[in-house]
């Protein structure tokens, strides 16, 4: 039988690396094994840990949520026609702002390292030892931050530093100026979603529903990024450094599985609990966590993406504006995400 029970030490241990991992300047974190293949950090007991999890839920006739792409009712904008529209007529910072604001957004998962978690087993009957639940504040989320914010003790760059890095191989470190970042990513909320249980576990589950709904739309993001990179039509004055830039995302994407595995474990066993309410009533998770989950993921698949689409085709269509042939570029661009659609 697998195991289901890890130390904290453990969920953050390494595999023996044959060498590190240090692209475009940057000490980053992972590394490589004999032959050449790159192994994600933290990942020599997590990754066992969260499949043990999972089959475990399974055994216990849990019901695992949905974390497929699937989920996403639209797809990128720019998309990638479009954006290598941009970068042919002279829009690399576009790209450049893309990859900038990414890797700052990745930067703000120190928060996951800062604190524990609210405890779940003071509200869930039955023991949750054994569940990725309980596993929160034993190491998950402490992996999970120092995978996307670098770990400031060893020096290495996490995600923030590989976007960085990426960035800087199709540009230059300092091609173009500082991007604005947005202020959050995660869904607004406007009064308690949960209010049969303590605000600090509320505030814990929706944490960690806009935290499983970033991992999916980043998917979605990794897989623009490389289409673009690896289109020979694209930096054509540096192909192979494209290409090899295109490799580091799919090493970010391959850190970021493990995100998703255990987010997802943990949805899904949260919606199989049964919740202690402070009235001394019992509340089946489901209950209470399917109808905020089916709004977050409606407002990060559709509501949030038709927004930020807005605001970027607007300045899009301004800096294409800007050229002398301006209003035919934007034509021409807007027929790039009609011929997608077709």
């Amino acid at each position: 039988m697998a195991r289901l029970a890890y130390t904290r030490e453990e969920l953050l241990a390494d595999h023996p690396y044959a060498s590190r991992q240090e692209e475009a300047g940057y000490l980053l974190h992972g590394g490589f094994d004999a032959d050449g293949k790159y192994i994600s950090p933290r990942t020599l007991y997590r990754w066992p840990a969260i499949r043990a999890w999972e089959a475990a839920a399974r055994a216990r006739g849990v019901e695992i949520i949905d974390s497929s792409q699937s989920l996403l009712a639209r797809g990128n904008y720019p998309n990638t026609e479009q954006q290598g529209f941009l970068l042919a007529n002279g829009l690399g910072q576009t790209f450049w702002n893309s990859l900038s604001i990414t890797g700052l957004l990745e930067a703000r998962g120190k928060i996951l390292t800062l604190g524990p978690c609210a405890d779940f087993q003071e509200i869930v009957e039955g023991d949750i030892s054994e569940t990725a639940t309980g596993h929160l504040n034993k190491g998950l989320l402490l992996a999970h931050g120092l995978d996307e914010a670098g770990n400031p003790e060893s020096g290495e760059g996490g995600h923030d530093s590989m976007w960085f890095a990426v960035r800087d191989m199709l540009f230059g470190r300092h091609a173009y100026p500082h991007a604005k970042v947005p202020p959050s990513v995660g869904r607004p909320q406007n009064g308690r979603a949960f209010p049969q249980l303590p605000e600090n576990h509320e505030n814990w589950i929706l944490l960690l529903m806009n935290l499983l709904m970033v991992e999916i739309r980043a998917e979605a993001f990794f897989g623009f990024c490389t289409h673009v990179m690896r289109d020979p039509r694209n930096f054509r004055d540096r192909r192979d450094i494209a290409a090899h830039a295109a490799d580091l995302v799919d090493r970010i994407r391959d850190d970021e599985q493990p995100h998703v595995g255990y987010l997802t474990v943990v949805m899904s066993e949260l919606r199989s609990f049964t919740f202690k309410g402070a009235d001394g009533s019992r509340i089946a998770g489901k209950q209470i966590i399917d109808p905020v989950w089916k709004a977050m993921v409606q407002w990060h698949s559709v509501a949030n993406f038709d927004w930020d689409r807005a605001e970027k085709r607007k300045e899009l269509e301004a800096l294409l504006g800007t050229r002398p042939n301006g209003a035919e570029l934007v034509r021409n661009f807007h027929a790039l995400e009609q011929k997608e659609a077709a």
